[in-house]
């Protein structure tokens, strides 16, 4: 039997919730959900994608969590890790999104991450923390791991993106960068960083 295609206009998909309730001590941004998560629901939905694999490896959890809507409610309830997007409209690439909606949609988030205020936004790629920053008036990450600069007291770490696509990066080392966003996490904790 052959299969359906996808439909042309994705105006029908929803956009994926914000997780940023409770005590977050991290908040993942995105730039927008893609096709994939918005049709699943969830965050990093993608089966190729390396994000639960990693997260999974990583000091960031104590426990196994499978892709899924649970889990990404466990991850802001139990983990104290949020997730939200630039813009919450999902698209098949983020270079779809006119500049006039990141502005938009920059405006909202920066009204709900100064209502939520968690230790540090992370951002898995520089694109999604350089559009933000830019829209911000900031600079963009001057490498990996955590920006010398702050946005609103808020520390920014920018680790690989775990998309198929970002082959440059081996599972490892983002298993290496996500424990290293792990032991910032845990620093600020103990008061060891300032």
């Amino acid at each position: 039997m052959p299969k359906t295609p996808p439909p042309a206009d994705n105006a029908e998909l929803q956009p994926l919730p914000d997780f940023l309730e409770g005590a977050l001590d991290i908040v993942t941004i995105g730039v927008n959900p893609s096709i994939a998560s918005a049709r699943a629901g969830f965050y990093y939905a993608n089966p190729r994608n390396r994000f639960w694999p990693a997260l999974n490896a990583s000091t960031l959890v104590d426990e196994e969590l499978a892709p899924g809507i649970d889990s990404i409610a466990r991850l802001a309830g139990r983990h104290g890790i949020g997730f939200t997007d630039i813009v919450k409209r999902p698209t098949p690439m983020e270079k779809d999104l006119p500049v006039a909606e990141l502005r938009a949609g920059a405006e909202i988030l920066r009204d709900k991450l100064l209502a939520v205020r968690p230790a540090i936004l992370w951002f898995n790629g520089k694109t999604p923390h350089d559009r933000l920053m830019r829209l911000l008036g900031l600079e963009k990450a001057a490498g990996w791991g955590e920006q010398p600069q702050r946005w609103e007291g808020m520390r920014c770490f920018v680790a690989p993106n775990p998309s198929p696509a970002n082959a440059a990066f081996s599972l490892d080392e983002l298993v290496g960068w996500y424990d290293r966003l792990a032991a910032l996490r845990a620093a600020l904790r103990d008061g060891s960083t300032a």
